[in-house]
């Protein structure tokens, strides 16, 4: 999808205008287009999905006031999908060099797991079950860095197979749902900082923080270069190597917390809680590609098209469509989203 490209699309600048000569009918059409108030379709570009969500926002609470339009409906919103967020920015790191990780539902199982089996049925004190679970994160993303780095293997195969196996070993670690989880844990997710939920602003910082690096710091340019071309990138002088392996570990690890702050969310653990989480992850994480920096992977995007998602289906179910919506939406998102950033990543190029 990403075609080893931060920017998403698989043209490169160099190679679209070897294709097309800069003189051409065409290329002086596309910039007669372009120039076409510039103003006005640079913010369609940058936030028509934020004015799409407000849209959305609108119709369900004019058709829906009573349930949707209300402060116990946002707080569950943005308490419960914080988790979504923080994984949805997991996968926002390998996706922007070119790789794929499949295995980020595994990894919050296997930390959600090990929490409430270490916690409520071991009797461990919650400090070391969370260091356990982190530590987990680490371990899966040395065994996904391996196997792409050394050995050579694909991503997206490997992520694929580690994914479906972390998954299995949470299985094996507790078959059955747990309940009591620490209420230490339970208190840092659930109570309320400015009326919302703690949970919400732990994913806000981590976007912030996403957005400080990719914005600001050598790091984040770095990303995107070894995303758009890994050749010319390794001969600038930039580790290749290292910054896609700190990909995929980066990833793992965001994973793992990501099923930390579950636990405290839910207050207990399950080995298939975390089945239904990676669908949507990857339809936010292209759908805001779309927004912000259309064309590019992007944290703020990502973080509007999570909400956007989740007040549809929120909206919907409300509505009465229940069961097989969410599956139905979700599935039908990612492959608008991927077609969009597609189009947007064109139009940056042109």
């Amino acid at each position: 999808m990403s075609d080893r490209d931060g920017s998403v699309a698989a043209s490169d600048p160099q190679e679209h205008e070897g294709v097309i000569p800069p003189g051409s009918r065409e290329v002086r059409r596309l910039r007669g287009l372009s120039g076409l108030t510039p103003g006005l379709r640079g913010l369609a570009d940058r936030y028509g999905l934020l004015i799409a969500w407000a849209i959305v926002v609108a119709v369900f609470a004019v058709v829906e006031p009573d349930t949707f339009f209300t402060f116990a409906n946002l707080h569950t919103i943005l308490g419960t999908q914080a988790v979504l967020l923080i994984l949805a920015l997991a996968l926002l790191l390998p996706l922007t060099v070119g790789e794929f990780d499949l295995s980020v539902t595994g990894a919050l199982s296997v930390s959600l797991v090990l929490i409430g089996y270490l916690n409520a049925q071991r009797g461990w004190p919650i400090l070391g079950a969370v260091a356990v679970a982190l530590l987990s994160g680490v371990l899966i993303g040395l065994v996904n860095t391996f196997f792409v780095m050394v050995v050579g293997v694909e991503s997206i195969v490997v992520t694929l197979g580690t994914g479906t196996m972390w998954l299995g070993v949470g299985y094996g670690i507790n078959a059955v749902n747990i309940s009591g989880i620490s209420a230490g844990l339970v208190s840092l997710t659930r109570n309320d900082l400015l009326g919302v939920p703690l949970a919400f602003w732990y994913g806000l910082l981590l976007t912030l923080a996403l957005f400080y690096m990719y914005a600001f710091t050598p790091l984040g340019r770095y990303l995107y270069f070894v995303g758009a071309n890994r050749q010319v990138s390794r001969l600038s002088g930039i580790p290749v190597g290292m910054i896609r392996a700190g990909a995929l570990m980066a990833s793992a690890i965001i994973s793992s917390l990501a099923g930390v702050v579950l636990a405290g969310v839910i207050g207990g653990a399950g080995p298939t809680i975390a089945n239904g989480y990676l669908l949507p992850a990857f339809a936010a994480v292209f759908l805001g590609a779309t927004a912000i920096n259309p064309g590019r992977f992007n944290p703020w995007g990502t973080f509007i098209a999570v909400f956007f998602l989740i007040t549809g289906i929120t909206g919907l179910e409300l509505l009465g469509f229940t069961g097989w919506v969410e599956n139905a939406f979700y599935g039908a998102s990612l492959v608008l989203a991927v077609a969009l950033s597609r189009l947007a990543a064109r139009r940056r190029v042109a």
